[in-house]
């Protein structure tokens, strides 16, 4: 990529400097062109000069010897008595001279009338000419070194031809062994590379090579990483390029970029086309607003044919990739086209930790750090986060000139990458006090109910748009949840305001809780409208994929009725309202409790979810002597 980038810049220096040099050449010889018309009718002007009225004087007085009249010109070159062998005065006359020619004759002065050829037009053809030859001369050689750069963006003849990234060996310098976190999608991964190193192996029992893998899945859990490690595993020539570099503004030049893709490929299979984010060529057609786009139906179609057409492509394999494959058209994803789609979900806590072993090679870390305690720590975390997660650590200890990572940078790198960079901390003391006491009311609430999350880290240090931050670590394989952890969930998000209305009063409830707010209105209608959780009864009366610009229609159908509308609101409110209540009744119960942690946490501004729950635990512990003696 490095080498790709240096190559078209120096193609666009070229290019700037050929059209500054065309256009310099161009200004300069009109300029000569334009002096040269302008001196070419002048008169050379000699030391002495008269006008017509003297002139006409000076023949009355008898002092002209010869007069020679250029009628073209309009000169009369005049040669006075005692001055012929001096050069010839030139004097300016009229287009009609009969007072000079009568003058003349009645004084006995020879005269002579011969007129010379105006060329001023010619030359002005020729200068024109010349203009028009020069610019055509100047537009040729951008053209020609436009088009003698095959790889450059300036091919201004060339937008029909493809502009996919073409290695032979396919040295991409990534194998599986550097891939880690996915080993469900490498296992399916490794039979295409058989199929390219061996297909002999599976054509003698009759199995058809694949046409086609989807690669599906969130953004960073290595989807083009893996299209990298299958060509150099396979080492057959790689054909590289985004869905975006086929469409442009003009209508058919996607389709001739994929015609000519498919066409290299042939001539090089067996191969491997990487197609990367191709919901941008393959949405579905003739939704949305205004019907759909031609162009980029049109590169859909000619991508169908080639796909499986009546052609066949033998042993190029189609690898591409998206997050969104509920846009792509039903016609992309069907066998003979996509055989595959293969899964790239987030990794688990094993994957997490092969993950976390791959990027800590080339980094320094300290004996303190344990990459099984970060592994746990980050569910949730897709490869590239996890990648960045050590960066980040790699370079804050470069900051604090340390000679490794420690426990330290690990968890200010993971704080990071949640919440984001940290700010400076809070200095009023009655708002700081405030936003503790919100904070500790999200945590008390959390850990006070059976089925919520433990309590990772409380913080009063700002982050981002946060001045204060409660996160808890999610269970690892919670692949369902249940209506408890939901309730859970919506009462612990309403724990901060609960706190700031029980500790300071309806009046000094503050803004801070309209995130929660948001957070807790949309999970509690998709508890109403999509998962069935109220008395409602099992009713799917919402669903996700409503929106226009995705292939949808520009007015969705109304699934319910206003009155069902009605009770749907009705349901929402009864939930939250609950919740809250329910909220408000443990802080109430808790104030001592929440009291001691709020000032521990003014003390320390942080505090760990061990630290936290073992306070907590103390407290009940407390209590329970207090009740029984």
């Amino acid at each position: 990529m490095k080498n790709e980038s240096q190559s078209t810049a120096l193609t666009r220096q070229r290019s700037t400097a050929v059209r500054g040099t065309v256009v310099k050449g161009v200004m300069v010889g009109w300029m000569l062109i334009q002096s040269i018309l302008m001196s070419t009718p002048a008169i050379s002007q000699t030391r002495d000069s008269l006008s017509y009225s003297e002139l006409l004087k000076k023949i009355d007085a008898g002092e002209v010897a010869k007069v020679e009249i250029d009628e073209a010109q309009r000169v009369a070159k005049v040669r006075l008595e005692g001055k012929t062998k001096d050069a010839p005065i030139d004097v300016q006359i009229l287009d009609r001279n009969p007072e000079l020619i009568e003058r003349l004759r009645s004084r006995n002065v020879d005269f002579d009338s011969q007129p010379t050829s105006d060329n001023s037009l010619v030359l002005g053809l020729v200068a024109n000419l010349l203009l028009v030859m020069l610019l055509i001369g100047g537009l040729l050689m951008i053209l020609r070194r436009s088009s003698s750069s095959s790889s450059g963006p300036g091919q201004a003849m060339n937008f029909g031809k493809s502009r996919a990234r073409f290695q032979m060996e396919a040295k991409t310098g990534v194998l599986f062994d550097d891939v880690a976190g996915i080993e469900e999608a490498k296992e399916e991964l490794q039979e295409v590379v058989t199929f390219l190193k061996k297909p002999e192996r599976f054509t003698a029992v009759g199995a058809r090579i694949p046409k086609g893998v989807l690669l599906v899945g969130a953004p960073g859990t290595g989807k083009t990483l893996l299209a990298k490690a299958i060509a150099g595993e396979a080492g057959v020539p790689f054909f590289s390029i985004s869905g975006s570099e086929f469409v442009e503004m003009f209508v058919g030049v996607g389709a001739s970029r994929v015609r000519d893709l498919f066409k290299k490929a042939k001539e090089n299979a067996p191969c491997i086309i990487f197609i990367d984010e191709i919901d941008a060529v393959g949405r579905q057609r003739g939704t949305g607003i205004g019907g759909g786009n031609d162009e980029r139906e049109q590169t859909l179609n000619q991508l169908l044919t080639e796909m499986d057409g009546f052609e066949g492509n033998a042993g190029i394999i189609i690898i591409a990739a998206t997050n969104r494959p509920d846009v792509l058209d039903s016609a992309l994803l069907r066998p003979g086209r996509f055989d595959r789609q293969i899964i790239v979900d987030l990794p688990t806590y094993k994957g997490r930790l092969k993950i976390l072993e791959v990027h800590a090679r080339n980094k320094k870390l300290s004996d303190e750090i344990s990459l099984d305690a970060v592994a746990r720590r980050t569910p949730g975390f897709s490869g590239a986060e996890l990648a960045n997660l050590l960066n980040e650590a790699a370079i804050l200890t470069a900051r604090r000139r340390k000679d490794a990572i420690t426990p330290l940078e690990i968890d200010d790198a993971i704080d990071r990458v949640i919440a984001g960079m940290e700010r400076a901390p809070l200095m009023d003391s009655k708002r700081k006090r405030l936003i503790a006491y919100h904070e500790v009311g999200h945590a008390i609430v959390a850990t006070l109910l059976k089925n919520h999350d433990p309590v990772q880290k409380v913080t009063l240090v700002p982050r981002g748009q946060a001045l204060g931050i409660t996160w808890f670590t999610p269970d690892e394989e919670q692949g369902l949840t249940s209506r408890s952890q939901i309730l859970a969930q919506v009462t612990s998000a309403l724990g901060g305001r609960a706190a700031e209305e029980i500790i300071f009063g309806d009046d000094e409830i503050t803004t801070g809780a309209s995130g929660d707010i948001q957070q807790v209105t949309s999970m509690v209608r998709q508890m109403v409208t999509r998962f069935g959780m109220s008395d409602l009864g099992n009713l799917a009366l919402e669903t996700s994929n409503d929106e226009v610009f995705l292939g949808r229609s520009l007015m969705p159908r109304s699934e319910y009725s206003e009155e069902l509308a009605g009770k749907i609101d009705q349901q929402v409110q009864v939930i939250a309202q609950h919740c809250y209540t329910d909220a408000c009744r443990l802080v109430r119960e808790n104030r001592v409790l929440i009291d001691r942690l709020v000032d521990t946490l003014l003390d320390q501004e942080t505090i760990e979810g061990d630290q936290f729950r073992k306070m907590v635990e103390e407290h009940r512990q407390n209590q329970s002597v207090a009740v029984g003696s």
